[in-house]
């Protein structure tokens, strides 16, 4: 079955949006083993968007619209798409009452006369519900095709699509698609591909697709069958080889989970507290890990030691140290490290000391970086020579040092 996407919105044309939907809704058609051969953007234009798409339909199966359902006069994608398909707009009553409950429940209470254009949908279609807007989104059939609009925001969108458009397309589906992620550190893409090279060239039911992220790389292993079960045997074994082949550098098999929910996870399986002592990335390894509920019982303080003095005074940092190899070193990232968990009285630090750029320090190049993790009276020390902008080297060396404190501690408690 073939899908094709149409975002709409003049906005995205100009770049004043970036278009996350586009992503969001690709991941899931292709997780539900649907083809994809177009994705098409098109302006707040009646003649454009009527022709963008009369030729989606013609060549595909499913087409799923975005934006354009707002009460305003420029949000046209409903009203064209029921011309193109030859349907008349009537007044749905349900959706009517839906809106007066949702300004009922807003700071706004008079509700303007241009919402009501939102009670009006095609002859015969499905409503779904749209719990976080007053858009609701739209199914149409006709003649074996499909049209699905659904609402521009992301946070409409997403929880409409995961709650009633997904088990939709999975019910025209004939075949039951199953998938597995593979999340993997400590590997770039090509590596990654090269070991698994002979899988891969003589895969035909399941797939492995890779996909590089910062400082990681995702593969998924996507099964074809007529049961649930059967895609479950297929996947079983093509996953146990890939996990066997990469060892402790799977840090998750799970779709959701993140690097830093997989260290928050093994933080609590083992009853340990951690600090962070950050320079170059000035605290975004303690955001990542207080993103994750429950970062609360494990995580202990964050130091963010951007000065010499302040490496001296939080994390006794030697005078001599700095002086004699400098604030980017193997020496001050190991100092940094030890100092952290007596600091906080932690089981482990991780610690980060580095060149972000885009100027060096005249002797060190920018990219160079140390970090260094402190636990049982042990340390451990990896120095990175990143490439990028400033922002791409401190994404980078967050990566990297949530995998080092990963690492450090199945090194630890896996021995």
């Amino acid at each position: 079955m073939v899908v094709e996407l149409i975002s709409v919105g003049t906005e995205l044309l100009l770049g004043n949006i970036v278009n996350t939907n586009t992503q969001y809704l690709a991941e899931k058609c292709a997780l539900l083993g649907l083809s994809m051969y177009h994705q098409v953007t098109v302006g707040d234009n009646r003649e454009r968007l009527s022709e963008s798409f009369e030729t989606a339909l013609k060549r595909s199966d499913v087409v799923i619209l975005t934006g354009g359902l707002g009460p305003t006069e420029d949000d046209l994608t409903k009203e064209v798409c029921a011309e193109v398909m030859g349907l008349s707009l009537v007044e749905d009553v349900h959706t009517k009452e839906r809106i007066k409950e949702y300004f009922k429940n807003s700071i706004y209470k008079e509700i303007p006369d241009n919402n009501w254009k939102q009670a009006l949908v095609p002859q015969g279609a499905v409503v779904l519900d749209n719990n976080n807007g007053t858009a609701p989104g739209l199914i149409m059939e006709k003649d074996g095709k499909v049209a699905i609009l659904l609402p521009g925001p992301p946070g409409e969108l997403t929880p409409l699509f995961h709650d009633q458009v997904f088990p939709y397309l999975q019910k025209l589906q004939p075949e039951v698609i199953r998938s597995q992620m593979i999340k993997i550190c400590g590997h770039g893409e090509s590596q990654v591909e090269n070991k698994l090279l002979d899988l891969i060239d003589g895969q035909s039911n399941p797939t492995i697709a890779t996909y590089a992220k910062t400082a990681e790389v995702h593969l998924r292993v996507t099964a074809k069958a007529s049961s649930e079960e059967e895609a479950k045997s297929l996947l079983k074994p093509v996953v146990k080889e890939i996990k066997s082949r990469f060892g402790d550098d799977v840090y998750t098999t799970k779709e959701e989970e993140t690097i830093e929910m997989a260290v928050v996870r093994l933080l609590k399986k083992y009853e340990l507290t951690v600090t962070t002592a950050e320079s170059c990335t000035g605290g975004l390894i303690a955001g990542r890990l207080v993103n994750v509920p429950g970062a609360s019982q494990v995580f202990r303080e964050g130091f963010i030691t951007y000065s010499n003095k302040a490496k001296r005074k939080h994390l006794d940092v030697s005078k001599s140290t700095l002086k004699k190899y400098g604030a980017v070193s193997e020496q001050t990232a190991k100092e940094m490290a030890i100092g952290g968990v007596f600091a906080a009285d932690s089981d482990v630090c991780i610690a980060v000391t580095g060149i972000a750029g885009p100027d060096s320090d005249g002797e060190k190049p920018v990219g160079l970086v140390y970090m260094a993790c402190y636990m049982k009276d042990k340390v451990s020390v990896e120095e990175y020579h990143f490439k990028g902008n400033r922002e791409k080297i401190r994404e980078q060396s967050v990566v990297k040092a949530l995998d080092l404190l990963r690492r450090s501690i199945l090194k630890n408690y896996h021995s």
